[in-house]
């Protein structure tokens, strides 16, 4: 293996994080980059995550240290927690690495990872394993997406025997890791055992099963770009928190699973277990309109029906009832949920206000009606699903209902209280303090 970087280098421009385990691979991978003057003008730095698992570990962040102190390549070094949700440890650390990645990757910055050859065929092996479509049997991609960072993969088609040889040639130090030894972990079965085995038969076993991985990927682009296609037509149909129940059983149940897949992926939601799209079939899309079905999955994601939709509940805490706050308009006001309202027009109101959540029974007297309406009716009429109605801000003068979150204003939200024109927003980021905009 050349010191050469690969054609599908990144443009220059690009800054880079690695991902440093001090370990054979990583250690080449960030020689191997630090050889080459391009990279580091854009910027080149690396990122030891610190799991804590093993008795070594504060050793391997000091090795790393030293490593990156010699080679004049910042480094930093993030503690991490792996907590197992019944994944399995691997899962778990994995999981952590990621989390610690999407932390620290900055803006325009892309990760570097050294995976390569032999890890992508075990990779194919468990996927095929579990039982995996072409989505899954794709493995791992040599360019991939990190929430909305680049990940870079650029040692993936190199065997393992080409990284040890260029170690070797180059005098490199790393650490190793004593759970590798460890055949209890799926993945260093296969390397130990299995992947020598079937080389032993057919040398070219590593090479075949990632060119089978990378087949894999040209077959599931297709097929994600005819989901997409056919998810922008639903979306345009819906909105984009929830789709229409009537044309999602139009679809093949195989093409119905994909398409929900590459929703919740888009809405950074959790994947649904694959035998939980069995589930949602029978119990929440086939349920009537009248009901409120709903299944649910990793820490409180749900999947509803309501009417004709069926709609994603990220997790979320039940609202205080008894929540309540005095506002004059002058500054945005933060709301249990975590989002804002802001009074946009006008300074302020006249005199402060009493903001609440509801509680049921309330009642408003809407712009030219002479008798109040009931808020449950009205909520109904706009189609707010049940579980949004909860933590609807609502906006009183005393005991008189002046406005429903951004939905509805009542008689009473006009001069002198407030001037002409203005009306709440209900934004989700962090307010930026302000008197008018």
């Amino acid at each position: 293996m050349s010191t050469a970087l690969p054609p599908a280098a990144p443009a220059p421009g690009a800054p880079l994080l690695v991902g440093f385990s001090g370990g054979l691979d990583s250690t080449v991978l960030l020689h191997w980059l630090a050889s080459n003057p391009a990279i580091r003008a854009t910027g080149l730095r690396a990122l030891h995550v610190h799991h804590g698992l093993q008795a070594g570990a504060d050793v391997w962040a000091a090795h790393c240290q030293q490593v990156c102190d010699a080679w004049d390549i910042g480094l930093q070094t993030v503690r991490v927690q792996v907590h197992n949700h019944g994944q399995g440890p691997e899962a778990a650390a994995r999981q952590a690495r990621r989390q610690a990645f999407a932390k620290t990757l900055q803006p325009g910055q892309w990760l570097a990872l050294a995976h390569h050859q032999d890890d992508q065929a075990e990779t194919f092996l468990l996927r095929a394993l579990r039982g995996s479509g072409s989505d899954g049997l794709a493995a791992m991609q040599v360019f991939s997406q990190l929430g909305p960072h680049r990940l870079w993969r650029p040692l993936l088609d190199q065997p393992r025997s080409a990284l040890h040889a260029y170690a070797r040639q180059h005098e490199l130090r790393w650490v190793d890791d004593p759970s590798n030894d460890s055949s209890a972990f799926d993945r260093n079965f296969l390397r130990q055992q299995v992947l020598p085995l079937l080389q032993q038969r057919w040398p070219q076993a590593a090479a075949a099963l990632a060119l089978s991985a990378q087949r894999s990927g040209q077959d599931s682009a297709l097929l994600l770009q005819r989901d997409q296609q056919l998810l922008d037509q639903l979306v345009a149909a819906g909105s984009a928190d929830h789709l229409p129940v009537t044309a999602l059983l139009t679809l093949e149940q195989t093409q119905r699973a994909r398409l929900l897949r590459r929703w919740l992926q888009q809405r950074h939601a959790p994947p649904l277990p694959g035998h939980l799209h069995q589930a949602l079939d029978a119990q929440v899309l086939s349920a009537g309109r009248d009901r409120q079905a709903s299944i649910g999955w990793s820490a409180g994601w749900q999947l509803r029906r309501w009417r004709d939709a069926l709609y994603l509940l990220p997790p979320l805490p039940s609202p205080a009832a008894d929540w309540q706050a005095l506002w004059d308009g002058h500054q945005p006001l933060p709301l249990p949920d975590g989002s804002h309202w802001r009074l946009q027009g006008a300074a302020g109101f006249s005199r402060p206000l009493r903001v609440s959540l509801r509680r049921g029974g309330e009642r408003l007297r809407l712009p030219g009606r002479e008798h109040h309406t009931a808020l449950k009716d009205c909520l109904q009429q706009l189609s707010v699903p049940p579980w949004q109605r909860p933590w609807l801000p609502l906006l009183w003068d005393g005991d008189e209902l002046l406005a429903v979150g951004t939905l509805l204003r009542a008689q009473g939200f006009a001069p002198p209280l407030v001037v002409n024109g203005a009306t709440l927003q209900q934004l989700p980021d962090a307010p930026v303090a302000s008197s008018t905009d």
